[in-house]
C-alpha cells in the first residue's frame, strides 16, 4: 500500500508516489505538475527511450520540450511486453499512489496491466488515463495528436481570418489542456481517497477539455445557426466586444480590449478623442460592435503613430487592458516571470544553458521544488528497482541481460 505523506517536507504532495507512463506532452505535463508539487514521480520509458527524448538526434532545441516536461522525475526503463516487466510494474503499483498514462485506449489492457488488473493489486490506486477522445464512444479508437484534436474540436475552424483557410493555434493547446485537466482529475481522486481510502479510474479526453475554450465562438454560432464557422481574426470570437483586436504600432503590434463600460471612455481619453465620448454611435458594446470597422479604424489611427512601449504605458495609465505582441525570445527573457521564479536559467547536461519553467501552481508557504534535470535513459533503474523495490542485484543484472530493463 502507498506510504503516508512525509510530514517533514513542506510540499503539498510530499510522500505521494506516481508512476508516470506519459509520452509527448499531455501525460508528461500532468506528471511535471505533480513532481513540482513535491510528489515522487517515476517516469517509465521503453528501452529505446520515449520518442520526445530521442528528438535530440534532430537538434538540441527539438529535445527541449522533453527536458522541460520531465524535470524533477526519476527515470527508469521497463519492457512491459515481458512477463518480468509486468511483474515489476505490479510490485511498483503496490507501493504507489498514482499511475498515469496517455497511451491509446486499450493498450494497457492488452498488455495485462490495465485498471481492472491493477485495482485488485492496490485498491487505493488512482489510475489516470488521458486520451484524445475518451475510453468509450464511437470515436474512441481514432488516432489523436494535438493537431488532429485542434482540427476536429473547432479550434482550427475558429482560428484565422475570414478570407483565409483555417489555422491551428501556434501552441499545443489541446495537449496542455489535456495535461492540466489530468492533473486536476488526479488531485480530485486523491482528495476523495483521503476520505474513503479507495482509488478511482480518472480519464480525460483532449477533445472534451478544449470544448469550453470555444465559449465565445459558441455564442456567435448560436446567433448564426448552422452556418459555417466564422473566423474573426484577432477580433472577439463572438464579435460582441469592441474594441478587441491587435493593432499595428510603429514598431510592431499591440493588443487592446475594452470589455468594461469604463474602458472605452478611458481609451478615448488616452487617445485624445474626448470628442467621441458623448457620441451615441459608440456609447455601448452593442453600438460599437455594430460599427466594428469604424471603431477599429479609430484605434488603429492612434496606435500607428506610437511605439508598442508608448501605447502600453499610456493605456496602463488610463486603466485600459493592453499588451505588446511579443516574440517568443522576448517572452523567454521576460523580467516579470524571471523575478517571480516561474522562469529561470539553468544548466542542462544535454542541451546546455537554457531557460526552464517552474509550475504555474503557487502554493504559498510551501517549499519550492528546485529544478532537477531528468537523468539519462534508465538512470535510476538501480535506485528504484533495487533500493526502493528491493530487487537483488543479481536479478537486476539478469533483467538487463534479458531486455526487461
Amino acid at each position: 500500500m502507498p506510504s503516508e505523506p512525509n510530514e517533514v517536507e513542506n510540499k503539498p504532495l510530499a510522500g505521494v508516489r506516481v508512476i508516470d507512463f506519459g509520452q509527448h506532452y499531455q501525460g508528461p505535463y500532468a506528471g511535471f505538475l505533480l513532481a513540482k508539487a513535491g510528489a515522487d514521480v517515476i517516469k517509465i520509458e521503453p528501452l529505446t527511450g520515449e520518442a520526445s527524448r530521442n528528438r535530440i538526434k534532430v537538434n538540441k532545441g527539438a529535445s527541449l520540450p522533453f527536458e522541460m516536461l520531465n524535470a524533477n522525475k526519476r527515470c527508469v526503463t521497463l519492457n512491459l511486453k515481458s512477463d518480468a516487466g509486468k511483474a515489476l510494474l505490479k510490485r511498483m503499483v503496490r507501493k504507489s499512489d498514482v499511475l498515469l498514462e496517455n497511451f491509446a485506449p486499450g493498450v494497457m489492457d492488452r498488455l495485462g496491466v490495465g485498471w481492472q488488473v491493477l485495482r485488485e493489486i492496490n485498491p487505493a490506486l488512482v489510475y489516470a488515463s488521458a486520451t484524445g477522445y475518451g475510453l468509450d464512444g464511437p470515436d474512441r479508437d481514432n488516432l489523436a495528436m494535438d493537431l488532429t484534436i485542434q482540427a476536429i474540436s473547432g479550434i482550427m475552424a475558429s482560428t484565422g481570418f475570414p478570407d483565409s483557410p483555417p489555422v491551428k493555434a501556434g501552441p499545443a493547446v489541446a495537449d496542455f489542456m489535456g495535461g492540466t485537466h489530468l492533473y486536476a482529475g488526479i488531485l480530485t481522486a486523491l482528495f476523495e481517497r483521503s476520505r474513503t481510502g479507495k482509488g478511482r479510474l480518472v480519464e480525460v479526453a483532449m477533445e472534451e477539455t478544449v470544448y469550453p475554450t470555444l465559449a465565445s465562438s459558441l455564442g456567435l454560432q448560436y446567433e448564426l445557426g448552422d452556418a459555417a464557422t466564422v473566423r474573426t481574426g484577432n477580433r472577439h470570437s463572438g464579435l460582441s466586444v469592441t474594441p478587441y483586436n491587435v493593432y499595428r504600432a510603429s514598431d510592431g503590434y499591440v493588443a487592446i480590449i475594452c470589455v468594461g463600460n469604463f474602458h472605452w471612455p478611458n481609451l478615448l481619453t488616452a487617445m485624445g478623442r474626448e470628442d467621441l465620448k458623448d457620441n451615441p454611435l459608440y456609447e455601448t458594446q452593442a453600438t460599437r460592435s455594430a460599427r466594428i470597422d469604424e471603431v477599429d479604424a479609430i484605434v488603429q489611427d492612434w496606435t500607428s503613430q506610437l511605439t508598442r512601449k508608448e501605447i502600453v504605458e499610456i493605456t496602463k495609465a488610463h486603466k485600459v487592458p493592453s499588451a505588446a505582441v511579443r516574440a517568443v525570445h522576448e517572452v523567454v527573457n521576460d523580467p516579470h516571470m524571471h523575478a517571480r521564479g516561474m522562469l529561470e536559467w539553468v544548466d542542462n547536461p544535454r542541451i546546455g544553458r537554457v531557460v526552464m519553467p517552474g509550475s504555474p501552481l503557487r502554493i504559498h508557504g510551501a517549499d519550492k521544488v528546485p529544478y532537477q534535470p531528468i537523468g539519462e535513459l534508465g538512470a535510476q533503474n538501480d535506485e528504484v528497482y533495487g533500493s526502493w523495490l528491493g530487487v537483488p542485484q543479481e536479478d537486476l543484472d539478469s533483467y538487463r541481460r534479458d531486455g526487461v530493463i
